[in-house]
């Protein structure tokens, strides 16, 4: 089946009720366990690459120092390897920029068929976050691409680089971006931070439902691994539509090989390793959709 954009994706879930699991992909194999596993259940898939991870799938191992010809070539063997599975695949799948840092960076993912990219503006001044994300949002619409922006620096930590500062988004804030801005989807920082959790998270669901009340477009939650299932649960009731999962995904990779090792055998530590992905994906989908 062809990529499909977010946008419909996320209506189905403001519709019924759920959250779609964004899963993010450094390696080929995730890309492909990901997808099988939405495959059981008839389910849409949501793939992202990052911005510091594309830099990595374009063979730059230091990856925090990645060019942006680094970066454009990995967005490119994301790109081509989520396409092939999607077109072998008869679920919907959603090629998303996750973090996306500038205007070229996003055009570059549309010319590369990326179906939906995120512009993170949440570093910068409201005024510069709005100018920004206008720009992207009317390039990206012209061309059927659905768009994601992100309102609250999410703090933690992210393919290796460190994000310090905790902010907890300002709903007034919301209220004019949203007013200014038509995104399809908006991330937004209640206390969730990247990386694994050191302990237990503690997150602003007052200060999510005050979003929600402002009837913006379907919100995101970054941040999920590590996230307690129960607070998956209560955020899902409180208005978040997607959720992204990329730490775990990749631990789940490693402990898969760490188990194996003992074996000296390449395949079976292979196959483990995607059958730990696997596993993660199924708990996470389930859990989204309120099966858990």
């Amino acid at each position: 089946m062809p990529l499909v954009p977010l946008r419909p994706v996320l209506d189905a879930t403001v519709k019924y009720g759920y959250a779609q699991g964004a899963f993010n992909v450094n390696a080929v194999a995730q890309a492909e366990a990901v997808i099988a596993v939405h495959e059981m259940f008839r389910s849409p898939a949501i793939l992202q690459g990052a911005d510091l991870a594309n830099a990595f799938m374009g063979g730059r191992v230091d990856f925090a120092n990645g060019t942006l010809e680094d970066k454009k070539k990995g967005a490119r063997n994301i790109a081509e390897a989520v396409k092939k599975f999607a077109e072998q695949s008869p679920i919907p799948v959603v090629l998303h920029l996750d973090h996306g840092i500038s205007y070229e960076q996003t055009v570059q993912c549309l010319r590369l068929g990326f179906t939906s990219v995120m512009y993170d503006g949440s570093h910068d001044s409201l005024a510069d976050n709005i100018r920004e994300s206008q720009t992207v949002v009317r390039s990206a619409h012209a061309v059927g691409v659905s768009v994601e922006c992100e309102l609250g620096a999410i703090s933690g930590v992210e393919d290796g680089i460190s994000h310090k500062n905790v902010n907890l988004v300002d709903v007034d804030e919301v209220r004019e971006f949203i007013s200014k801005v038509d995104c399809d989807a908006l991330a937004v920082g209640i206390g969730n931070a990247h990386g694994m959790y050191q302990g237990t998270p503690h997150f602003d669901f007052d200060r999510l439902q005050a979003c929600q009340k402002l009837s913006p477009p379907p919100l995101v939650l970054h941040g999920g691994s590590g996230t307690p299932d129960d607070m998956i649960r209560q955020a899902i009731k409180l208005g978040i539509r997607k959720i992204n999962v990329a730490t775990e995904l990749r631990m789940a990779f490693m402990e898969g090989l760490e188990s194996t090792v003992g074996q000296r055998d390449f395949y079976q530590m292979y196959r483990t390793a995607k059958e730990n992905m696997a596993a993660l994906a199924r708990h996470k989908i389930q859990l989204f959709q309120g099966k858990l």
